[in-house]
């Protein structure tokens, strides 16, 4: 199975201006197809950077989705920092053009105005549709914009309410065979007033026993009902998790630990 990753482009989620609403989406779509996100990123809107990112995200051999900067502002890098991390020139996709002009004699009508095509700012909008040398589009059912793909790197737009279908779309259009393919089963138990440096022997040795599953803990200070406690379970294939909590819970009996509730997550 590949690995999935994300890049969050914009000077205004690294600044708080805006609050990312990307990550949290994208694992959600992705869970809701029983894959799982591996890696993101967040980067500013300088190209150099931007560069650097796709670049590794190019030779990553990941399927990867970058959101934002693919508009035609000066402070959109994107389109032209793909095409250089590609070493490809940028050229006017045709579908692309043809949506873009669509849009442009949608939103004349709307308004009750003629279209006019060559109008600077409708010749300027063009420039959306500029993409590395061979894209492929990504169809935008808010307003028609396209996003591109070159190879298993998307590229969407920094708009949530446009992004997020848009990340859908491939997902269920170019990797539909890959559904479920990495459905996880979290078992997990809730351990009293333990230190994870105790127990992480035990950890250890249930990894190490059980291959594909992983042992996780979180621990918490100061939960309002639990107070100080760590959870601790295992992940991992459903025909594995069974068998390697039974091994988990049965180890702590060795600690002397008392144990709270159990979670089952799928």
């Amino acid at each position: 199975m590949p690995s999935f990753g994300l890049i969050i482009v914009g000077d205004e989620i690294l600044s708080g201006k805006r609050q990312d609403k990307h990550l949290a989406k994208v694992i959600e779509l992705l869970g809701e197809r029983g894959l799982q996100l591996a890696w993101a990123r967040y980067v500013g809107d300088d190209r150099a950077r931007i560069t650097a990112t796709l670049r590794e995200a190019f030779a990553s051999g990941d399927i990867v989705f970058s959101c934002g900067g693919i508009g035609a502002t000066p402070d959109d890098h994107t389109r032209q920092a793909a095409a250089a991390a590609l070493d490809r020139p940028l050229a006017l996709h045709p579908e692309a053009a043809e949506l873009i002009r669509e849009r442009m004699r949608d939103v004349a009508a709307e308004q009750g105005l003629p279209y006019e095509p060559e109008r600077p700012d409708n010749l300027h909008r063009l420039n959306m549709g500029m993409f590395p040398e061979g894209a492929q589009i990504i169809p935008n059912p808010y307003n028609k914009i396209a996003g591109f793909s070159v190879g298993d790197v998307h590229f969407v737009p920094g708009f949530p309410v446009m992004a997020h279908p848009m990340v859908a779309w491939v997902l269920d259009e170019r990797y539909r065979a890959l559904h479920g393919g990495m459905r996880q089963v979290e078992r997990s138990v809730i351990v009293m007033g333990a230190m994870e440096a105790t127990l992480t022997p035990l950890m250890e040795a249930v990894e190490a026993q059980y291959a594909g599953i992983k042992v996780f803990s979180l621990p918490s200070v100061d939960h309002p009902q639990w107070g100080r406690h760590i959870e601790l379970g295992v992940k991992g294939a459903a025909d594995r998790v069974d068998e390697a909590f039974e091994t988990l819970r049965g180890g702590l009996a060795g600690y002397g630990a008392t144990l709270g509730p159990e979670m089952v997550r799928h």
